[in-house]
């Protein structure tokens, strides 16, 4: 076996941190023991570009347990946890080529590494495996059976390769199952968002302004929670129907130039290029700190804010203080990189039990299927229901079910007034 982490001997923390997690991931832990018995992945070979977290971990001990091949490498070079990397090397024998804060190089080297499994079912979140593997490794394509797709930015990129001819193999927008995006981007991203800006920076959020670039279900959940944390929020969009809900939901909706001047806080959520850009950064304020919580460090244009600076300095782990030619500090937070992984953990494990229990189900799917159609295709609605029965069930919830009077009447259109 091959692999390539920081340091085998970080095992024991990995393995305590992974527990900790399990625990929280109880329909995951489900879907694992059904597959040990059943071994419904004997005979894939399965690639995965995750971020290298405790959570992930127990989304490869599944597919494992499974009976599947599985090589992990990273999908962010800031979200690594080293110590979970190394327990699933010495602990699981699982290959992972995954190293904190590696550089863009080693970035693609380690893709290119866990590609050498000659993957039958890929997993990926930001689509860099699969773009890798349709630019440079497109002799392994027809061996591939079909993908799964974790995020929002992932699944843009796909749709685009799929509306220009270029995708070569099905992929399911894992990101797109109600049980991942209602409460994955929702309730995950809110939460673990504020979570790594209040560990960089230690700011009380009451009273400040906190601008909020993309009102996707990612932005309302940063929003509601920077609100419910006292603070003033504006919504910047450039989709009118998401425009009017956040004025709606009772926040200030503006053109980011002009909340460029109000803003205390940036947060960027929207999976686009320089959405905070050169004309922005020359009118903030001294001290307004800007950061980005969609998947690619692009949402920010550091370039210019470079350009812009006589110098720049890390101020605290995590921060990094921009002194401008005109006097002015600005702060950037992880890099532009995903702050709630760059600077905290990420998602609670509670909510990516969900959008991993996809996953999981999801490769069953596909390695039980005859054919898929090309192109990107939904999550099936019989694997998002059972994702959320199985949750309710771990959470000691019972709900009604429908009478056969009442199924009766919802499939019959003969009833009026």
């Amino acid at each position: 076996m091959t692999f390539d982490i920081a340091d085998p001997e970080l095992n024991a923390a990995g393995q305590h941190r992974i527990q900790w997690a399990d625990r929280n991931m109880p329909v995951l832990a489900l879907i694992r023991e059904r597959f040990a018995e059943e071994r419904p992945l004997a005979g894939q070979r399965i690639a995965c570009c995750l971020h290298v977290t405790s959570e992930t971990a127990n989304l490869i001990r599944t597919l494992q347990a499974g009976g599947a091949e599985v090589a992990l490498c990273a999908s962010n070079p800031l979200s690594t946890q080293d110590d979970t990397a190394a327990s699933l090397v010495v602990d699981y024998g699982l290959p992972v080529f995954a190293r904190h804060g590696e550089d863009t190089d080693t970035y693609y080297r380690h893709i290119n590494l866990a590609l050498d499994l000659q993957p039958t079912i890929t997993i990926d979140d930001g689509a860099d495996l699969i773009s890798t593997l349709h630019s440079s490794r497109q002799d392994l394509i027809s061996g591939i059976k079909a993908g799964m797709e974790e995020t929002t930015t992932g699944v843009i990129r796909l749709r685009a390769m799929a509306q220009s001819g270029a995708l070569r193999y099905p992929v399911i927008a894992v990101n797109d199952a109600y049980t991942k995006h209602l409460f994955d981007n929702y309730y995950g991203t809110g939460q673990s968002t504020i979570d790594g800006i209040l560990r960089a920076t230690n700011i009380l959020l009451a009273g400040r302004v906190v601008v909020v670039c993309g009102y996707g279900n990612c932005g309302r959940g940063v929003a509601i929670r920077a609100k419910g944390l006292g603070a003033h929020v504006i919504v910047c969009e450039v989709n009118p129907l998401r425009a009017l809900q956040a004025a709606m939901d009772g926040y200030q909706v503006m053109p980011l130039l002009q909340a460029a001047e109000r803003g205390d806080l940036f947060i960027t959520v929207s999976g686009d290029i320089s959405v905070i850009d050169s004309a922005h950064l020359e009118v903030m304020k001294d001290g307004a700190v800007l950061c980005n919580s969609g998947h690619f460090d692009v949402e920010i244009n550091l370039k210019a804010l470079r350009q812009m600076a006589a110098e720049v300095r890390h101020t605290r782990p995590s921060v990094q203080e921009y002194e401008l030619r005109d006097g002015r500090r600005l702060y950037v937070l992880g890099e532009g990189r995903l702050v709630n992984l760059a600077a905290a953990e990420g998602h609670p494990a509670s909510v990516m039990d969900m959008s991993f229990a996809n996953q999981a189900l999801c490769a069953e799917y596909v390695a039980q299927a005859e054919s898929l159609p090309l192109g990107v295709m939904r999550v099936p609605e019989e694997i998002d229901f059972q994702v959320a029965s199985l949750k309710l069930q771990a959470m000691g919830i019972e709900i009604d079910t429908l009478t056969p009077e009442q199924r009766a009447y919802l499939e019959s259109w003969e009833r009026g007034t």
